[in-house]
């Protein structure tokens, strides 16, 4: 019963994280949260279908290990997208621009 409740919590995490990844896209910061969030509730998910199964845990490794390059990679994009536009509004970033 507690395996359902959190497998259907995960579910819901994962639909919230979608649309708020959809609707709120002004910031690259709120963006890359949202996908941070979806991320986790993937985890979370994958974690119960392997617990419920006694399958090895070390698919979960190897996925954390991509969710932090991941996670590394948007905040360097973040961090170059603000010192050479001083914001990070996509509005006001250009991608044909040079």
């Amino acid at each position: 019963m507690l395996m359902l409740f959190n497998m259907i919590l995960s579910l819901i995490m994962f639909i919230s994280g979608i649309m708020v990844y959809s609707l709120k896209r002004k910031h690259l910061l709120s963006t890359l949260l949202t996908l941070e969030f979806i991320v986790l509730s993937l985890f979370l998910i994958m974690y119960m279908y392997l617990l419920s199964y006694y399958y090895e845990m070390y698919f979960l490794m190897i996925f954390m290990v991509f969710v932090v390059c991941e996670g590394a990679l948007g905040l360097s994009i973040l961090v170059s997208m603000i010192r050479t536009h001083g914001n990070d509004y996509f509005n006001s970033f250009n991608v044909l621009q040079c």
